[in-house]
Formats: structure tokens, sequence, C-alpha cells
């Protein structure tokens, strides 16, 4: 007869200590520890407990030994996931993707099955939170009718039958938080079970071949609910951006074993699904104001895509002592010290206004590159003279008030000319070091100020 204990686990990091504390010793966090029961075998001399498992029985290989994998990558017939993935599923990966409720994570996994399916892979689509008539009815409402085996099941034990039986080619497991192991007292989505269940998945991947994608809940500062160190089991790990309330969706990979992590997919959320948005620069630029002040075009470098985008600014006169800083899809930190170059180096007064920021389309500008874009809007709202509809403004700035150089700006400047822009403030660095295409007027410059007094 198994004994059963209490144990108690930072939901943070994973700690485990017999006793509950206040403050997690493994790091650092307060009150995360949550109390949970497990179940302990009792010894048997020389038997192996019921609930351990035997290991592979792998040899040692020299690595030369090892034989090449030739197997190439599955697409998924969704190119901006097979972007972000690195060129599509790698046999026996595990792929973990989080995102807010509602974002469009299971949808997005329904149609990667749908379309795997109808290219001759064996797919299983396991859900713990619907019932198969629900998943049915939601692939209808997607128009999907492809051979998909869906199993609703939440003990892991029965899941891994199931997949050894069936043995897919890619399954998907919605989501890791309400699965469970039956011979685990603890519950559902607790530290122990989602370590334990991960675990065990991971082993099931590597000795079948088949793919994984594990949906995952997150916490309300946008982290994959569990333990830490769910994400460092897992070979991918995906995050889904956005608002609800708007139709694009940003897929990264923040942990790629398999490819670059720099990559962003863009879809649309529609009535028939997620759909890819070939072109995002355009579909970002087009609700772009005409003639307002306060905008600029920006081209940023997302993984191996550039990507336009509109970098807006506002400023009006504080009422206030101390005036305010609004950021919003940028860094506050790297605002306010553009701000202070503005108005240190290039005389532009912003001491007695408030300055709101903000990155059209739901975009975070974490590169330098964005720096003169961001000064340029904010004088042009200072000056109440918009910025020209085909100007481009790109440059990394210092507390000098120098423009320093930007990299991979050929291929920015090329993003720039294929959508019509035609005159493109770039450093002086890089501007001697390129030849502009066909059409296009690029300008370097050296400080802010020269710049402004190009664009104004």
């Amino acid at each position: 007869m198994a004994k059963v204990k209490s144990t108690y686990a930072c939901t943070a990091c994973g700690y485990e200590s017999p006793r509950w504390v206040g403050r997690c010793p493994g790091c650092g966090a307060w009150n995360t520890l949550e109390e949970s029961l497990q179940a302990v075998p009792e010894k048997a001399s020389g038997k192996i407990a019921a609930n351990q498992r035997p290991g592979t029985g792998a040899k040692p290989l020299a690595l030369k030994d090892i034989p090449e994998d030739i197997t190439v990558r599955t697409g998924t017939g969704i190119s901006e996931l097979d972007r972000v993935l690195g060129g599509g599923i790698v046999e026996g990966g595990l792929i973990l993707i989080g995102g807010d409720p509602g974002i469009g994570k299971s949808t997005l996994l329904l149609q990667v099955c749908d379309h795997l399916a109808k290219s001759g892979k064996r797919t299983l689509y396991i859900s713990g939170e619907e019932s198969a008539r629900q998943i049915k009815l939601r692939a209808k409402r997607l128009g999907i009718e492809s051979d998909i085996y869906v199993l609703a099941e939440n003990a892991l034990d029965a899941i891994e039958e199931k997949i050894r039986e069936l043995q897919p080619d890619t399954a998907v497991i919605d989501s890791i938080q309400t699965m469970y192991r039956p011979e685990m007292a603890s519950a559902p989505g607790s530290v122990s079970q989602i370590r334990e269940g991960t675990s065990l998945i991971m082993r099931l991947c590597k000795e079948t071949g088949t793919s994984v994608f594990l949906v995952g809940h997150v916490t309300k500062d946008g982290a994959i609910a569990g333990p830490r160190m769910l994400e460092h089991m897992v070979d991918v790990v995906l995050y889904f951006e956005g608002d609800r309330q708007q139709d694009y969706r940003l897929l990264r990979a923040v942990k790629n074993r398999f490819g670059s992590v720099n990559e962003l997919g863009v879809f649309r959320m529609t009535g028939q699904g997620m759909q890819v948005v070939e072109n995002p620069s355009e579909e970002l630029l087009s609700h772009r104001a005409k003639g307002a002040s306060g905008s600029t075009v920006f081209c940023g470098i997302e993984g191996s895509r550039p990507l336009l985008c509109d970098v807006q600014s506002l400023t009006s006169p504080t009422f206030y002592g101390t005036p305010r800083r609004a950021v919003n899809g940028a860094d506050s930190g790297r605002v306010a010290m553009l701000l202070a170059v503005l108005e240190k180096r290039a005389n532009q007064r912003t001491y007695n206004q408030d300055v709101y920021i903000n990155v059209a389309g739901g975009l975070e500008l974490s590169e330098p590159a964005a720096d003169l874009a961001l000064c340029v809007a904010v004088a042009s709202s200072l000056k109440e003279k918009p910025v020209g509809p085909d100007i481009a403004v790109m440059g990394e700035v210092g507390l000098a008030g120098e423009v320093r150089t930007v990299p991979q700006c050929e291929r920015r400047i090329s993003e720039c000319a294929r959508l019509g822009f035609t005159t493109i403030i770039i450093p002086r660095s890089n501007a001697q070091r390129i030849k502009a295409p066909e059409g296009v007027r690029v300008i370097g410059v050296d400080t802010v100020a020269q710049a402004l007094s190009v664009v104004f």
C-alpha cells in the first residue's frame, strides 16, 4: 500500500520543500509555495517500483558513428508557422505554445492538424478541456473535414497507450495543465503533475518519433503557468501575442533548438480561423493617418524579415509639476533617454510636455535602430509639422546626439523602396557603403539635429 506525503513546491521555479515557507529558497519569490500530495511507493528489495520506468537501454556511441538524420522537416501548411519553427516540424520534437485565453492557440493547432492530415500524415488531437463533440463543432465552423483522430482524455498513462497504439506523426495535447498522472495524488495543474507529465511526453516523443504540440496556459504576467523548468524541457517555446480586440496575432519563438529565435509570424483572426498575413508591412501601414504630425515610418528587422511600422508620438503641454511619459511598444527607459538627447542636443523643449509614444499594430520595438524614428516623431508633434508621406527614418542615437550605424541597412532600404518610400534617412556611415535603388534618395546624417533639419 503506497503512503501519501505532503510536500510544498514553488510555482515559479519548482523548488520543493517538506514544509511551507513564505519565501522560496530557490528563486526568492514570495508566497509561491503550494501544497501537493504525492504517493510514495513502499520499498521492494531487488524490484523496480510500480511508478518507476526502466531506462531506454541505449548504448554510448561515438559522435562519428551516429547516423545522420536525413529526414527533412515536415511543413505544417501554414507559412508563417513554418517560418517561426525554422522550416517546419522536426521528427520527435516537443513544441510548447502559450498565449492568453482566446488568442487562437487551439484554432491554429486544429488548422495545422487539418493541413497535415490532407498531406497524408496521421494526426491526433488530444483535448483535456473539450469533448469530442465540441471539437467537431469547432472544426465544422472552421471548415475542417479531414481525417483527424480526436481523443478527449486527461490521464497521461491512457494517452501514452493510445499514442503508442495509433503511432501518429503529429499529436496535439490541449492543454498540459489539464493532464495528470493517476499514480500521483496532487491535482492537475500542480507543479509536480506538470513536471512529471512533461517528462513522460518528452520521453514518448524521443522513443516513438511523434512530434507533439503542447498548449500551455499563461499567468496574469504573460508567462506560461507552471514551473520554469517546463520551458527548459521542451525543444521549442512559442508565444502568441496580440490584443483579442484586434485582428492581428503575432507568433514569436523564445526558444528553438532547431532554428532561430528571432523570427516573427503574423496572423489575422477571422471567422474561418487564423489567416496568414503575407505582406505585414503593407498591412501595418494601411491605416496610417495622412498629413498628421507625430507619425514616422521605421523599418525594423524581425529575424530574417524586414518589417515597416508606424511610430507615433503625441505631445501636449502638461498641467502638473511632473510631465507624464506613456510608452506603448518601446522601452520606456530608452524613450526617456532620447527625450533628454532631444532637449540637450537638438534644442527640442520637452520638459513641460506630456509625451505619449505608440507603435501601431501591437509591435514591440527592441532594437536601437528605432531611436532616430522616435526622435523624429516627437519633434514632428512638437513642431506640429507632419513628416513627408514618402520618408522613412532609421538610426541608433547616442548620448552625444550622434547617429550610429544600423545593421542590415540594405535590406531595410529595399523593403522601404518596395512599398514606395522615395526618401530614406539613415546614418552617414551606412550611406557611404551602400548603393541606393533606382528612384530612391538615401540621405546620410551624422546627428539628430541634422536629421531634423532634413525632415523639416
